[in-house]
């Protein structure tokens, strides 16, 4: 291939003779041939390392903090243990980040710590050192120099005892206290200083105690400090300081006591004693004992009773009981002498008859055994207990008392264990939260609807139930005041501006564990079995034998809403047919007609939302607002149960789970034919504000 190259570096100039065109030789390269390039030389790689150590170090000042560590004290060492860093006087540059930095300074503990440099642009973190404890000694000085032993105590905590020598405290202010046996503690503020300092501590205790001296006549008497004996008069003692009893005892004579109040550091010489000869010791009992003891006229206690009397005369000693005759003697004592004497009493009596049923029963007389109760037998003229026993009866038990020269008889006639147990069955109790209880024997009964009744719903089957059991139902439904005892922060809420929190209104808002769980704190108030298991604070199940409170069954609650003791089963609380007569109850009126789409139109109750419990008429279980005011969760979940048999349901508790529970009665929002029959039947698992609950429980057994 050829080339063709024009000059231009003398262009063409017309006239002129054009220059020839001269073709040049080309040759394409040998692919085998070596090609010459580019060589990398040291001096490439110093250029580039500059370049680059510049690069960094431009990246690094610019992305770097100014960073102060301003250390207490001053003269610390820094050593920030890992990451890059550069010090510039007093500050270091650093990148953001955490970093490990050890602090040291003689006197001082050694520090790590980490520095957390942030994101400002200049930045101080002040650390400070914490100062190595000062070495303490303690020394106590008593009465005759220094003390081995003293408790030494600091701020309360006891640290070693005296001598105490070089001992570790971190620096500060503390209350030293020393306390040493038979000295007075000691308590002063110190000041430890730290950097391993010296700290000597030396405390002039003060004695606790007194010093009396003891003499009498004759002497040799035991001298005793609160029952301890000390030696003999004459006698120096050290006393420690306060109240106490000395006594100076010497045979033959009578014991000197005296109380003492002994000051520290102060010296007392008490008068000579002079002691009296002892009287004579008497023993007195009788038979039987127990009876009053006078000597010469003086109360002196029951037998058995131990008497000191004067020597050298005369006592008349006369005993006195309930039932027996007066008795006296006289003695004589002397000096330092023990007399034992045993007076018998001899017993005034009276015939007394005992009639009693059963005729088995039998007769026990102030706890002794008697044999069969109906005898004729003599009894003291004294207040004895007479009890009357027999398996199967409620003893009977009395304080009787004879009366001689008179006739008597006591008849008794005993009660069996199933009279007295239905004699104390109460009609109604009070429960810890103030509700009352009433007594209910239901019976047999006819629960649900017939399909032909006006408004009847399909889960109202007609079951035929036998309650057996009887149980206490409150009469009106739990209301806040009751239940805010147990959850004192309860709100039952508001219903259109108006509260549903007064205390006389029922609570509402609460689910059917609220309800569950408020009977069975009710029943630990009262020490009563819990009848609902508990387990994570749900429910998981129930004793069907427990006692405690609980919520009613649907049958129990249907049976004292819907019977009336005549053999009727009612529709409604006022009779058979609607609309309901004025005062009937608190259900959805013309106060609701604003912000409700059905109500009972010309019907007016006076209350908006909740009533206070108990303001309308009772049905005839004596029972409040079975229908209206608020609807009642029941214990029983809710299911359809369909009746295919002619077999009577015996207390019937509903099935053994579900989603929900069973909700009876109707409310304040209620006014349709449906929700006003009693054999109204509702379900649910939440909270509502026309939703609350009465309690129950079976009656003991």
């Amino acid at each position: 291939m050829q080339e063709y190259h024009q000059s231009s570096a003398h262009p063409q100039v017309a006239g002129d003779a054009a220059d020839p065109i001269v073709p040049i030789d080309f040759s394409p390269p040998d692919p085998h041939q070596k090609r010459v390039g580019f060589r990398l030389r040291w001096p490439h790689i110093l250029v580039a390392g500059f370049l680059l150590l510049a690069g960094v170090s431009g990246w690094f000042i610019l992305s770097a903090r100014s960073v102060y560590l301003e250390v207490t004290p001053l003269t610390a060492s820094v050593e920030i243990q890992s990451g890059f860093s550069l010090q510039i006087g007093q500050r270091y540059l650093m990148l953001p980040g955490d970093y490990p930095v050890l602090l040291r300074n003689e006197g001082y503990h050694d520090e790590p710590v980490t520095l957390s440099v942030g994101a400002q642009q200049a930045q101080n973190h002040p650390f400070a050192l914490r100062e190595l404890p000062g070495i303490v000694s303690v020394e106590a000085l008593g009465v005759s120099g220094a003390l081995s032993g003293a408790v030494v105590q600091l701020d309360g905590a006891e640290i070693g005892r005296t001598p105490l020598r070089d001992m570790a405290i971190e620096p500060g202010e503390y209350t030293l206290t020393i306390a040493a046996d038979r000295y007075l503690p000691n308590s002063q503020s110190i000041k430890v200083e730290g950097r391993s300092a010296l700290n000597p501590f030396s405390t002039q205790l003060q004695q606790a105690w007194g010093e009396f001296s003891f003499s009498t006549t004759p002497a040799g008497a035991e001298v005793l400090i609160d029952g301890q004996v000390l030696g003999t008069t004459p006698y120096r003692a050290e006393i420690l300081q306060g109240d106490h009893e000395v006594t100076l005892k010497l045979v033959g004579h009578k014991a000197w006591q005296e109380s003492l109040e002994v000051v520290a550091g102060q010296t007392t010489e008490l008068p000579i004693v002079a002691l009296e000869r002892a009287d004579g010791l008497v023993f007195i009992r009788s038979q039987p004992s127990g009876a009053n003891v006078t000597i010469n006229g003086q109360f002196r206690g029951q037998t058995p009773v131990e008497v000191a009397l004067p020597p050298g005369r005369s006592h008349e000693i006369s005993l006195f009981k309930s039932g027996f005759d007066e008795t006296t003697r006289t003695i004589e004592t002397r000096p330092d002498e023990e007399q034992d004497i045993n007076i018998p009493l001899i017993p005034i009596t009276s015939v007394v008859t005992i009639v009693a049923e059963p005729a088995d029963a039998q007769l026990f007389v102030d706890g002794a055994p008697k044999g069969a109760a109906n005898q004729r037998l003599e009894l003291l003229a004294a207040s004895q207990v007479i009890e009357i026993r027999q398996e199967g009866y409620v003893p009977y038990t009395t304080s009787f008392t004879s009366r001689p020269g008179l006739e008597q008889e006591l008849r008794v006639t005993l009660k069996s264990l199933e009279e007295a147990r239905l004699e104390a069955i109460r009609p109604v109790i009070t429960t810890a939260a103030g509700q009352s209880l009433t007594l209910l024997y239901p019976g047999q009964f006819t629960m649900g609807a017939s399909r032909r009744e006006a408004g009847r719903r399909a889960n109202e089957d007609l079951r035929e139930v036998r309650l057996e059991r009887p149980f206490y139902l409150s009469p009106q439904e739990v209301t806040n005041a009751q239940y805010k005892r147990f959850k004192a922060d309860h709100s039952s809420g508001v219903l259109e501006g108006r509260t549903l929190d007064l205390d006389n209104q029922p609570v509402v808002q609460v689910s059917w564990l609220d309800a569950a769980l408020f009977c069975n704190w009710l029943s630990g108030q009262e020490g009563l079995p819990l009848f609902y298991q508990v387990q994570d604070g749900q429910v998981t199940g129930f004793d069907p034998e427990s006692t405690g409170y609980r919520l009613p069954t649907e049958a129990e609650w249907e049976w004292a809403a819907r019977t009336d003791g005549n053999g009727n089963t009612l529709r409604y609380p006022w009779g058979e047919q609607l609309p309901p007569p004025a005062g009937a109850g608190n259900f959805a009126d013309v106060s609701v007609s604003s912000f409700m789409g059905q109500f009972l139109v010309g019907y007016d109750d006076t209350f908006l939302g909740t009533a206070p419990t108990g303001q309308f008429p009772v049905n005839s279980r004596g029972m409040y607002d079975m229908a209206g005011n608020v609807s009642e969760w029941v214990h029983d979940y809710y299911g359809t149960l369909l009746s295919l048999s002619t077999n009577v349901e015996v207390d019937p508790a509903g099935p053994q789970s579900g989603a929900y529970h069973t909700i009876k009665g109707s409310s304040w929002a209620h006014s349709s034919i449906t929700e006003l029959r009693l054999s109204y039947r509702d379900f649910s698992d939440t909270a509502r504000n026309d939703l609350g609950f009465r309690i129950a429980r079976y009656l003991e057994e």
